[in-house]
């Protein structure tokens, strides 16, 4: 069994990271909400388990972005926020279950194996992006539009990918070069350029409305009209 925990903090991570592997769990540990929506978009997890206060992205707004694209991976909040308004926002943000700090970790291994075993014996669901009538089928890594299967490569596939979950965001080439390609930006490049051309060809061309958008100076985003 796969989990991924979020959590800034090193010991306390380290802890619950010996616990789960002296039980046999595979766990694999971000220490800031950036890296884990990375991890999460490239990677699929039994349970998810989200500190709140992280640094660059909170549990809160991790959550919600990860129910964008995946409704079912089961998520457990685990943080020192006990009041309940933040409860509410947790399970409206698209948690499972909420664990406050400081916990014992017999009660933490028993949720989580609850959450992994519901998300076992629930039926499968369709992980797919959408935005007005375009489709990307994240597990079949396919891609329609309205009703049309359109070819794509896989850099291209990845570079949608990315902007669709970035959807109504303002993405710069930087970003777009860190998180597609993984490298750093050549300033005397143009290939994030030539590729949000290519994918415009195919995606928006004789199709309405117009999906990505060139934000001058700024980067793309993808919205509609």
């Amino acid at each position: 069994m796969k989990l991924l925990l979020v959590e800034d903090e090193p010991k306390l991570a380290s802890f619950i990271k010996k616990g789960f592997e002296n039980e046999a769990y595979e766990l694999e540990i971000a220490y800031d909400g950036r890296v884990g929506q990375s991890l999460l978009e490239q990677n699929r997890y039994d349970v998810v388990i989200l500190d709140v206060n992280l640094p660059y992205v909170n549990g809160f707004e991790l959550c919600r972005r990860l129910r964008q694209h995946d409704p079912a991976v089961p998520v457990l909040m685990l943080t020192a926020l006990d009041s309940i308004d933040d409860k509410v926002t947790g399970f409206e943000a698209g948690a499972d279950d909420y664990l406050v700090k400081p916990f014992e970790f017999r009660e933490l291994l028993l949720r989580t194996r609850a959450l992994a075993k519901r998300g076992t014996d629930a039926p499968a669901v369709k992980r797919i992006l959408r935005m007005a009538d375009l489709e990307l089928n994240l597990d079949a890594k396919t891609v329609t539009r309205a009703g049309q299967r359109i070819e794509l490569t896989t850099r291209e596939y990845s570079l949608l990918e990315y902007l669709l979950l970035n959807r109504g965001k303002t993405v710069s080439r930087v970003d777009i070069a860190e998180r597609v390609w993984e490298l750093n930006f050549d300033t005397n490049t143009n290939v994030i350029d030539v590729y949000v051309s290519y994918l415009r060809k195919k995606i928006d061309k004789g199709f309405e409305p117009k999906l990505i958008h060139t934000v001058v100076g700024m980067g793309y985003v993808m919205r509609e009209g």
